[in-house]
């Protein structure tokens, strides 16, 4: 198993499963996932991968993916176009925390993040979302440009 507490604080976080560290870096290097929807789980105490995007799946398909009711962390590669007309690429993190989810739940995603951002290194931006808005194209957009 690849859980590990790191730190004197064993309560500063969840480790994250070896599939899930390799999710990631398919998607950052390779380009083989648009998306990861990340999930604790609590029985195995880890952060384990519960959905990947293909290339090919839409940023509503990303957030159709968000739970509407529980936490969830995500990794979303954004493809875009400069004004100088340059394709690029930003790896934006996700902490979904929706308004409707337990408050056990917030709390357990609150206290994992860092530990989570630490083993999986090379998000260019953090968006902490409470609601679909928050997590919105346009949003991405802004932050990329």
């Amino acid at each position: 198993m690849s859980f590990r507490f790191r730190g004197p604080n064993a309560s500063s976080g969840m480790g994250v499963a070896d599939h899930g560290k390799n999710a990631f870096l398919e998607l950052k290097r390779k380009k083989v996932h648009r998306y990861v929807i990340f999930k604790i789980d609590e029985k195995k105490k880890e952060v384990v991968v519960e959905k990947t995007g293909t290339p090919a799946e839409s940023f509503d398909d990303f957030t159709a993916s968000l739970p509407e009711n529980d936490c969830r962390y995500a990794v979303y590669d954004f493809d875009f176009v400069t004004s100088e007309n340059c394709q690029k690429s930003k790896i934006f993190f996700v902490h979904w925390s929706p308004a409707t989810s337990r408050i056990r739940a917030k709390m357990l995603y609150a206290t994992s993040k860092d530990a989570f951002k630490r083993e999986l290194d090379g998000f260019h931006y953090e968006i902490q979302a409470t609601d679909p808005t928050e997590v919105d194209l346009e949003v991405l957009k802004d932050r990329a440009h």
